[in-house]
């Protein structure tokens, strides 16, 4: 990727040598020691890596450059670029290298709270120093295909451990593990960095939903069941078919539960992060990893003034034992938490199912919206059956006793309002209540649903 500056910055910058270290002063002769470049181009602020200069290791001036340029990117009100390529922490220097991962995550840092964007790239290698500090602070990163990323480089961990690198050290490890948000090439660089800045659209191209199948109806279901059925028909259009119609533009934070999806999208022109369910992903129950991804997507929206939408589509969070020894409550607790302090204003669409805590806390919103088939449950019916009549086979008398149709929960005051289940009305829907949605609707609305059933 080339990325030409309108400015480069502080070139005169030269490094010392604090150790005396053999053959330093040499090696410094030939070039600045930087192992940096930073500068301003046409919309943001750049810090690229240069391998050339010792492995593109940082010391003095290269902290010192990073440091101004987060700083200077803060002042200006400009995203910043990183491009990393480095061996890490600079030898010859000792702890005057390293203090300097302190100081350049402090600078980050402060653009971060400034409320501004950062996106980086890692090239091959990333390692180190720089992986460990400003690298790994920002907002959103890709690797480029084949990088060698990780703390200790793999010659350095094989020889520390006794064990040569196994299943890390990757760009491809480091997406499965959701490390990153992207892997790129040469070819799709730029489209990725662009479309994170919000200067080029990237379409989210949602997987092909399942052919439609319409169920038999049940043996002594009513009407309540007969939405149930209708709210879980394969095929029908779950929260990321709903989100690929809305976003113009979709740039996908990496995570390891597919149940979840979470992207820094465009809506109606304007920047948002959008929560969308997948109920076709696995066992569509989201995992503690689904609700740690989902508040990272709310906590970005929240600094940046983003507003947050939510689709919602699943019968609830993953109850096994692994989602348990996980901290599947406390992810639950925290994305409720997140959801409530969100100084921004947010919307949430019922599309599906939504199936008790792990469905609400995903919609928790200042708007709350259902389509007209969807249902909303403290309890999905096959668990209320179990616990009340101690069969599954009641769940078709036990869901009208839920009140889980979207007429229900409305009439309820659970939800602001009922759009029908076509996706283009859903998406019209969205936008107007983003344009009326305000910080704090969401425990309002909550309040005055309990005030209504509390007998004084």
């Amino acid at each position: 990727m080339v990325h030409p500056l309108v400015e480069e910055w502080d070139v005169d910058l030269r490094s010392g040598d604090p150790l005396a270290f053999p053959g330093y002063a040499d090696e410094l002769a030939t070039h600045d020691g930087a192992g940096v470049r930073t500068g301003r181009t046409d919309g943001y602020v750049l810090i690229e890596g240069d391998f050339g200069a010792l492995g593109g290791s940082m010391g003095a001036v290269h902290g010192e450059k990073v440091v101004r340029a987060w700083d200077r990117a803060t002042a200006l009100g400009l995203p910043v670029v990183v491009v990393t390529c480095s061996g890490g922490a600079r030898m010859q220097e000792g702890m005057v290298s390293l203090i300097q991962m302190a100081r350049t995550a402090a600078a980050a840092g402060r653009h971060g709270a400034a409320g501004l964007l950062s996106v980086a790239v890692h090239r091959s290698p990333t390692t180190g120093g720089v992986l460990a500090s400003y690298g790994s602070l920002c907002d959103l990163r890709a690797a480029e295909a084949g990088a060698t990323i990780g703390f200790a480089g793999p010659r350095v961990a094989q020889a520390v451990t006794g064990h040569p690198v196994s299943g890390s050290h990757k760009a491809a490890t480091a997406l499965a593990a959701g490390l990153v948000d992207a892997v790129v090439d040469g070819d799709t660089e730029v489209a990725w960095v662009e479309g994170a800045l919000g200067v080029r659209d990237v379409p989210l191209v949602a997987r092909p939903l399942p052919v439609r199948v319409v169920p038999a109806p049940s043996p002594g279901g009513d009407g309540a069941w007969a939405e149930v059925q209708r709210a879980r028909q394969i095929g029908r259009p779950s929260g990321v078919d709903v989100a690929a119609d809305l976003v113009s533009s979709w740039t996908e934070l990496g995570g390891v539960d597919p149940t979840l999806r979470v992207g820094v999208a465009t809506v109606a022109g304007r920047r948002a992060v959008v929560l969308a369910s997948d109920r076709y992903a696995g066992t569509g129950r989201p995992t503690p990893a689904a609700f740690r991804l989902a508040q990272r997507g709310i906590a970005l929206a929240g600094r940046l003034g983003w507003p947050v939408v939510s689709l919602v589509d699943t019968p609830g969070a993953e109850p096994g034992s692994h989602a348990e020894n996980d901290g599947i409550a406390a992810e639950i607790a925290r994305t409720f938490a997140a959801m409530a302090e969100l100084p921004t204003p947010s919307v949430a669409v019922c599309v599906g199912e939504g199936g008790s805590g792990g469905a609400l806390a995903l919609a928790a919103a200042d708007r709350l919206l259902i389509q007209e088939h969807a249902i909303f449950s403290v309890i999905g019916p096959e668990g209320a059956a179990a616990i009340l009549e101690r069969d599954v086979a009641g769940a078709p008398r036990v869901a009208a006793r839920l009140k889980l149709t979207s007429t229900d929960v409305h009439e309820l005051g659970i939800v602001d309002g009922i759009v029908p289940d076509d996706v283009p009305a859903t998406v019209a829907a969205i936008v107007k209540a983003l344009e009326e949605a305000q910080p704090g609707d969401r425990l309002r609305r909550a309040d005055a649903a309990t005030a209504r059933w509390i007998v004084a």
